[in-house]
Formats: C-alpha cells, structure tokens, sequence
C-alpha cells in the first residue's frame, strides 16, 4: 500500500468532520480443529480467576474476565527474548481502516476480526487459514462514519460472535465458520452511527454489547440476546427516561451507547460496561441535566438488564470524555476494586460491588478541564467553562489522554501498563441542528475543533508503568507519536506494546529497559496477545495502521501523514 492511502483516509475523516460543522460554519477540523489440548507451556496453571487459568489459551477479550490482558506464558522471558523471530504471517486481504481488534486463540486455533468484518479462522502453530466468514451487509452500512471498523470477537457455546457494521448480533459456527443465527437489533437508517463496532460480551447464556454513536443525534442502547438462539432479551437505555437529567426530550438526540466490550464478573454476576459522552458532544446548552447514564460505568445484571449501580464519571460531559474504557479488577485492601480510566485522564478507582470511591488519579500530566476531581467524592472541582462561540483551550483532546486500546496488568509486579498521550485543542462549541444531517455526519457541536500541543511542552506520548491503585510511577517511556495498540504483560516479565511507525517493542516488566523490537510494516493498533501450541509459546501482533484516530491526530503529529497503512497478522516464536 502507498504512502498516499493513509492521506486519504484522513481527508476523508476532515471531510466528514466538515460535514458534520457545516451547519454552524466551522473553520478548523482536524487443521487443527480438531485437535487435542495443547500440552501446557509453563507449569500447571492455579486455579481462579487470578489470571493465571487456561494459560495457553486466550479466550476473552482481555484474556481473563478481569481485564488484566496478562499471559502467564513464562517460555520466552527477559533472557531469550532477543531470540524472537516471526513465525508466520497471515495478511487478511482488507487493509480499508488497518487492524485494530484483538485475536482469541483456543486449542490452536487463532480467530481474528478484519475490516469490514472479515472474520477468519487460522491454524495457530502455521497460520494456515481454516475459514474465513464474512457477512453480507446492508448497503447503508457503508455510508456510516464508522464504517469498517471492527474491534473485537467473542467466543463461547461452540461459537464464534460477531457484532456487525449493518446493527445485528451474529453468531458463526466456531468449527465450520458457516453463520448459525443473526439477530437485527437496530436500523441505521433512522438510527445514525447504531451499529457494532466492538462484539457482545458473553455472560453465561446471555451475549450484550452497545451500539456505537455516540457523537451523534441518537438514543444510545445496550442490547441483549440469547446466546444460544439469537432470541433478544432486553435492551438497557444509556438515555436514562428522567426530565431532570435530560430536560425538554434532549435525550432523543443525546448520544450515548456503549461502543467498547464490556466484562463479564461470574463472582458478582455483573457486566461492567461503560458508556459514552453526549451529544451534542461541546455544547452543553443543548442539553441541560447531567444527562445520565452517559460517561458513565454501568453495573448490570446479565439475565435482566438491572442497573445494579453505576458511577457517573463526567456529569453533563461537555469535554467529549467517554467512560467507555476497561474495568480493570484488582484487589485492595483484601477486597475487589475496579481500576477505570476516563477518557479525561482521572483513573477512578471503585469498589466492584457498589461503585464507591475509593480514589481517583491522574494519568494526565497536562489536563485543564478540571484543576482536579475530588478522590473521596468523584466531585469535578474548577470546572473549566465551555462558552459558546469562545475558543476554549482543552486538555486532553477529543481523543483522551488515551485512546481506547487497554493497558495490561501483571501480577507480579502489581504495576499497570498502558499508554497515554499529551495532546490539547482548541475548540469553539456552537449550537447545531440535527435537521437534516445525514448519516455520516457528527453531532459535535462546534465551531471549530483542532488538535494542538499542550502550552508549554510539545505533543508526545508514552508508556507508563504504576501503581493501579494510586497512581504511583514505576518507569515511563516516551513516544514521538502516542502508541495505540493494547499492550500485553507476560509471565516472563515482559510487556509487549506497539508505535505508529510498526514497531513492536518488549520491555523488562521491572524497570522499562528495551530488550527486542521488530519492525512489523505497519503502525499497530490492536491488541497484542500471547498463547501456547504444543507447548510452543506464540506472541501474536496484529499490524495495520488505521482507524478514525489518525485524522483527528494530524494537526497535532504531522508526521501521521507519512505512515504506511496495511493489514497483517504477524505472529513470533522462538527457534
């Protein structure tokens, strides 16, 4: 692919982002399958949900129902890991928006989403592709803003589940890759932006995820089926039905939704699910209240939708700072907390059975949309106004001071690792009519919105290593351009995280030394994962730059315009 692709995948972003402003004049928009149990890698795995069962598998999301994005693997360690080579590639043949999902690996088979939804299964040990399964969409899904863009898959009860670009749930034969059921769950023709960019998560029977969209003029849901039929269940409304926090029907136009994978808490029968900002996203006149359940982390009972508790994070977010991020589950004080980053930077940490603070931390080195937030209260203290037709300095971005590619957690260390980033922007919120927006156009409210350095220090990003529960730095690395991949922390003492200029690093889980890297071909912003077959250890590193996140970058990291785009599955091992 040409330098040129990824240049016009960002005018192409502009030119949406255009669209969306014209209506208030905006200026500035930036074969194996069936085989045997692989033998064991490391020693045999401890019961619980410690993140140490089911080593050589990764089976969720984050691996483990926690949401530590940690392999327990201790095959390739920080003696031998400079001996790393690739062992196969697998290039999916799309490279429209790059890679950005995270692959599941169960008994030596590795499945992986593609864009547009291009679902494959490969043999893990060679790469040999096993099927491949693609849904036929309807035509209006191409016109969405989000079009291509597929997050995530989920497995389980012999299936392979996929959330569509066209608003259904689909389940595919984990097997064969022939499709069992699908279920239409929203219409994008009166519903903007309501489709599924990331797959339901499963609990126990029950599969729920959230429709994207929530930068633009809709009513965000959480949708439920049956895992086993299709059959829906329920449907949470993120709009919470309350004059109060939504006065004059400002809720039907509110935004909302739940875009990213939740997690699926067996201890507590919970899903832990956060939601979006509301729209319209910058100009908070619009909608008065504090316009619940967005920004917010959700607490649900699986078989009925019940909101067991929930945390508002923003209330009345005119900053754009989605709560949609991972519950990460640590303990505390012998007890279960939830370590949730914000879009805003502040990480709140929780307890898991009802939500109360226990603290709240920056990550942001650079925030001014608050001088801080209260860590007994969650209470937002110098809350910066946003005046309509005023340009306002913000920090962080639209994009937050990190984007939603989750951190890793290692328990030996007891340190989470994850990305973050410095970046403003200057930002003139201005009423906008829905009246006649199309499908692909942004419910922002602005007059201008660009990308910009933070005042006194260049935009950079890096890798931190701390304390989940206080926030307390370990080591950091820096970035020229903010690495947006998820990051993966190993029982060999490792941690795994990806650039924009595709390279993969390794670093010593300790101290951040620098012990490998690999120049993959592309900008990297998935999830990185580790599994074992036949007691071979593998470290798979989804590669293709692209995504929505690029184009809104630009202004701030010029050199964005010179990366190159692709798509391909590279996975290492040792000789």
């Amino acid at each position: 692919m040409s330098n040129s692709a990824p240049r016009r995948r960002a005018a192409a972003i502009a030119a949406a982002y255009a669209a969306t402003c014209a209506a208030t004049g905006a200026a500035v928009v930036s074969a194996m399958l069936g085989a045997a149990t692989p033998a064991h890698a490391v020693a045999p795995a401890m019961p619980g949900a410690g993140g140490e069962s089911d080593p050589n598998n990764w089976t969720q999301y984050h691996r483990s129902s926690n949401g530590w994005r940690y392999s327990p693997l201790e095959q390739i360690n920080k003696d031998n890991v400079k001996g790393l080579k690739a062992a196969w590639i697998h290039q999916p043949g799309d490279i429209t928006a790059g890679l950005i999902s995270t692959p599941l690996v169960k008994d030596g088979v590795m499945y992986y989403v593609a864009p547009n939804n291009n679902v494959f299964a490969l043999n893990a040990a060679t790469g040999q592709t096993l099927w491949h399964y693609q849904p036929k969409l309807a035509a209006i899904a191409s016109q969405s803003f989000y079009a291509t863009l597929s997050r995530s898959l989920t497995m389980g009860h012999g299936h392979i589940y996929l959330g569509t670009l066209d608003g259904r749930f689909v389940a595919i034969d984990e097997k064969t890759g022939k499709e069992a059921w699908s279920t239409q769950l929203t219409d994008l023709k009166t519903c903007f932006g309501c489709l599924f960019s990331s797959s339901p998560i499963l609990a126990g029977d029950v599969l729920i995820g959230g429709s994207t969209g929530g930068d633009q003029p809709q009513r965000g849901k959480i949708y439920a089926v049956n895992a086993r039929t299709g059959e829906r269940m329920w449907t949470f409304d993120t709009i919470k039905d309350d004059p109060k926090s939504w006065p004059d029907g400002t809720g039907q136009v509110g935004g909302g939704g739940a875009w990213l994978p939740g997690t699926y808490d067996a201890a507590s029968d919970s899903v832990f699910i956060g939601t979006s900002n509301a729209a319209p996203d910058f100009y908070g006149d619009a909608r008065k209240g504090d316009n619940l359940y967005t920004a917010s982390l959700l607490a649900l009972e699986p078989k009925t939708g019940k909101l067991k508790w929930h945390r508002q994070e923003i209330p009345h977010d005119t900053f754009d700072y989605d709560a949609a991020y991972e519950a990460l589950i640590v303990k505390k004080d012998g007890k279960d907390v939830i370590v949730h980053l914000n879009k805003s930077g502040f990480v709140f940490v929780m307890d898991k059975a009802d939500g109360k603070l226990e603290n709240v931390w920056p990550l942001s080195q650079t925030y001014n949309f608050v001088k801080t937030i209260d860590p007994k209260t969650g209470e937002l203290i110098g809350r910066k106004a946003m005046p309509a037709g005023q340009e306002t300095l913000l920090c962080p971005y639209l994009l937050g001071t990190r984007s939603w590619n989750p951190g890793a957690y290692s328990p030996k260390t007891k340190l989470w690792y994850t990305n973050a980033m410095e970046v403003c922007q200057k930002v003139v919120p201005a009423k906008q009519e829905t009246k006649g927006m199309g499908i692909a156009s942004l419910y922002l409210g602005v007059d201008k919105l660009e990308a910009v350095a933070p005042p006194d220090r260049p935009a950079e990003g890096r890798l931190d290593a701390r304390d989940p529960l206080t926030g307390k730095l370990k080591w950091s690395v820096n970035y020229a351009i903010p690495g947006l991949g998820g990051v993966l922390a190993t029982g060999g003492g490792l941690v795994f995280n990806g650039d924009p200029f595709g390279y993969v690093h390794a670093y010593d889980a300790d101290d951040g030394k620098e012990l490998w890297k690999f120049q993959t071909g592309s900008g990297i912003r998935a999830g990185i994962i580790s599994y074992a077959v036949d007691g071979k250890q593998y470290i798979a590193v989804p590669s293709g730059w692209g995504s929505l996140a690029p184009g809104f970058m630009a202004s701030a990291f010029p050199a964005i315009k010179d990366l190159t785009g692709g798509a391909a599955m590279v996975v290492f091992a040792l000789d």
